[in-house]
């Protein structure tokens, strides 16, 4: 029961930040959406490694800085 339960968290994870970004005004910026995308892919990764909600809440705020910073960075080459 609890691989049921894992896999149902990772399901909504990935698809409530994807569908959830699409929502807002047609500006937002290349930080925005690399924040967006990195919060989802951080909080993936840190509940697969460390299993509870710490784990999910400090992968989720390193994601969205580092989604945020490196696609801040990528608008500028």
């Amino acid at each position: 029961m609890k691989t049921r339960g894992t896999i149902l968290f990772l399901c909504l994870f990935i698809s409530i930040p994807v569908l959830l970004s699409g929502c807002g005004p047609h500006g937002t910026t290349y930080a925005q959406r690399g924040a967006v995308h990195g919060a989802a892919a951080g909080a993936i990764t840190g509940q697969i490694i460390g299993r509870d909600t710490k784990s999910t809440l400090i992968g989720a705020g390193a994601g969205a800085l580092g989604g945020a910073l490196l696609n801040d960075g990528l608008r500028y080459r």
